[in-house]
């Protein structure tokens, strides 16, 4: 397992949260995924043999988010 950190532009709210969550954990290979409003971060952890950071932000792009 791996673990990934990056920023994520564009959250407002709890709902906002639960899309990014939900977009991180629909990615194959994730694990867990956790999101803060507070520190507009997110934290994931993920097999990378199925699963790599692009894709990880590619989630959240399309999303409606940016990750940094």
């Amino acid at each position: 397992m791996e673990r990934a950190e990056f920023g994520v532009k564009g959250m407002t709210c709890d709902h906002c949260v639960m899309t990014v969550t939900k977009a991180l954990k629909g990615v194959e290979g994730v694990k867990l995924a956790e999101v803060s409003l507070a520190e507009e971060r997110a934290k994931v952890t993920f097999d990378p043999t199925k699963a790599s950071l692009e894709q990880l932000k590619e989630a959240v792009n399309q999303a409606g988010y940016q990750a940094l």
